[in-house]
């Protein structure tokens, strides 16, 4: 009987299941490692964002081909459907975003007015900038450095147990939402921390990344629709008036 390769998960760049690089290798073997190489690029990486959106993403599958990571171990993995994995996050995501505005966030009294982002109502000239923020930036850059990246390095240092999955989560998220808070605020690193929560939940069961990249674009997206019409006081007031 024959295997349909393409019905199989996608495959690391040279390595079955839970291999090191070859001996011989060095450079890859540093890479991977948690010596002097492997902490360099973790730095690069996480700088990588400092100079332009979403280089710190770019180098993480720069850094999973150089060093020969299999890229499921950073949740690259061929979903069953492209297209049910991008119907399913879209859902999520908008319905996540609305779920988070009008219930979630006002029970600890948050501001409905993102201050942050408000200067984007009704601002043509900023559209360009915030698809490509919220898409390329968050969707596909946010998700491969918290969820793809980092559970793969913090895996390699605390294991694969049920105890050190969850230890992942929270730390990731503690990490997203801190990440969020210089421009966002108080509101803005407890929203961040919570959607940091549930993502980084499916991640470590599923090892799956592409839903959470759709959903997390559909999530900003949403936000940014909800800003942009002027309806963040309205949102947050659907429930609790």
């Amino acid at each position: 009987m024959t295997i349909d390769a393409s019905s199989q998960p996608e495959q690391g760049p040279n390595l079955p299941d839970g291999a090191a690089p070859p001996s011989g290798d060095r450079l890859a073997a540093g890479l991977r490692g948690f010596g002097p190489l492997g902490i360099l690029a973790i730095l690069v990486i996480l700088a990588g964002n400092a100079v332009v959106l979403p280089l710190s993403a770019v180098l993480v599958l720069v850094w999973a081909w150089r060093s020969r990571t299999p890229w499921r171990e950073i949740g690259y993995v061929r979903p069953r459907s492209w297209i049910g994995s991008l119907a399913a996050g879209i859902a999520f995501g908008i319905a996540f975003k609305f779920l988070m505005k009008a219930i979630v966030m006002p029970l600890p009294g948050a501001d409905p007015i993102n201050h942050a982002y408000h200067y984007l109502a009704g601002n043509r000239a900023a559209i360009p900038g915030a698809l490509f923020a919220m898409i390329a930036g968050a969707g596909f850059g946010e998700e491969t450095v918290f969820r793809g990246y980092l559970f793969e390095r913090f895996g390699k240092l605390l294991g694969t147990g049920l105890g050190a999955r969850v230890s992942i989560v929270l730390l990731t998220s503690a990490w997203f939402g801190l990440a969020h808070y210089h421009v966002q605020g108080l509101a803005g690193a407890e929203q961040a921390t919570i959607v940091g929560l549930a993502f980084g939940t499916i991640f470590a069961v599923t090892g799956r990344i592409w839903l959470l990249m759709c959903a997390h674009a559909a999530f900003d997206l949403t936000a940014y629709a909800i800003i942009y019409w002027n309806l963040e006081s309205t949102v947050a007031r659907l429930v609790f008036k």
